[in-house]
């Protein structure tokens, strides 16, 4: 099948050598990164983790919210459901590449990965984190490529698919769980250490995943001849309403915590986010861009009548990305080390090769997206003829 992804019309090819382009770039930088080091980024000594490992959190929470399309079609039989099912499932595929890659170049040096696997520790957080990525990552390949398969020869699905599709279920619970132990195991990091942070994580990502697909399955009703199906969109923009206003409730609690409580370890890095500290204000426009998005989002989904107007949910979804990557990206990461444990601030800003890296992962992400939704529009637009 994958041949279906060589033929296309020439917006389609102009789009794929846009991506070949930005992945190119990213690549050249990622070069310089390896012959010069993480000295070209905006990380430190003092702040060791930042665009990267921010985008790695974000996506794998895009990851994870394949499952939102999987329970309603596979365990409750909502039939609306089978016409994008395989889309989220390509939408993690994609999603866990770009998160390992991510790891890949906040690693440095290539050849520390098989540290990971010729050393393999049970008790590192970041061995397990690998473990379920990977394993993830084959349960939504194998179960998207050989369902679509079986709809392109006209014949059953293999009887072993499903137990895949079923496996893959609390397996994407898995794995944006064991991201969050990564951070609220770190007893060091005030702002990360809450019992709060992993049911953060599946409510951004129960919003922010299906937003993408939403924004998706829009685009593909635009510049295909497959339609996705209104009901399903309309159905997936409920789940997104629900999930966001349960991210934002659980953020209010954070911050009530924090603030009500007391504590200055735990209330710094919230002040540092929503006000700065010592005149370190570098988070604080982009944090209150996402609260600004968030609340008007929000407004957009509960109003159904707003909601069921595609251009309007289109702005909805914009909106909730945005915001849920401005939030969990940075907005998570960098805190976590401002103020340091001598209670120090140490500004963090990406380098331009740091972004440009960066932008060449996403690349790499949205090609295998690409040959993947191609792949899936062809055969289902030839299943309805």
């Amino acid at each position: 099948m994958i041949e279906k992804a060589l033929i296309g019309t020439r917006r389609y090819w102009k789009w794929i050598m846009l991506l070949l382009v930005v992945g190119i770039i990213g690549f050249i930088f990622y070069l310089q990164q390896l012959r010069e080091g993480l000295g070209i980024t905006g990380m430190s000594r003092d702040v060791s983790w930042g665009l990267y490992i921010a985008n790695f959190t974000f996506l794998v929470g895009v990851a994870a919210s394949a499952v939102i399309v999987i329970i309603p079609y596979y365990l409750h039989n909502h039939k609306e459901f089978g016409r994008i099912t395989i889309l989220g499932e390509f939408l993690a595929v994609s999603a866990v590449i770009m998160s390992i890659l991510f790891i890949f170049v906040d690693l440095g040096q290539p050849a520390r990965v098989f540290n990971i696997i010729l050393y393999p520790s049970p008790t590192s957080l970041l061995f397990w984190d690998m473990v379920v990525l990977t394993i993830y990552l084959m349960l939504n390949l194998l179960a998207g490529w050989y369902t679509l398969d079986a709809e392109h020869k006209k014949e059953p699905v293999p009887s072993w698919v499903k137990p895949l599709i079923i496996l893959s279920i609390p397996w994407a619970i898995s794995i944006h769980t064991v991201t969050a132990f990564i951070y609220s195991g770190l007893g060091a990091r005030p702002f990360w250490l809450t019992a709060l942070l992993a049911p953060r994580f599946l409510a951004s990502a129960f919003a922010s995943g299906p937003a993408l697909l939403i924004l998706l399955c829009l685009t593909i009703k635009k510049v295909t001849r497959f339609d996705p199906g209104k009901d399903a969109i309309q159905k997936v923009s409920q789940i997104v309403t629900y999930a966001m206003c349960i991210n934002v409730f659980f953020l209010l609690v954070e911050l009530f915590t924090a603030f009500y409580g007391g504590i200055p370890e735990h209330r710094a890095p919230f002040l540092y986010l929503l006000f700065g500290l010592e005149k370190s204000i570098t988070l604080v426009p982009w944090m209150w861009v996402s609260i600004v998005l968030s609340c008007i989002s929000l407004i957009f989904l509960i109003i159904p009548e707003i909601r069921r107007k595609e251009n309007l949910l289109t702005t909805a979804c914009i909106m909730v990305f945005i915001s849920i990557w401005l939030e969990k990206g940075l907005g998570l990461v960098i805190p976590g080390f401002v103020p340091s444990p001598l209670n120090q601030i140490f500004e963090y800003r990406p380098t331009l090769p740091e972004v440009l890296i960066t932008l060449g992962i996403y690349a790499v992400g949205f090609l295998v997206l690409t040959i993947l939704f191609k792949v899936t529009t062809t055969v289902k637009e030839e299943a309805s003829n």
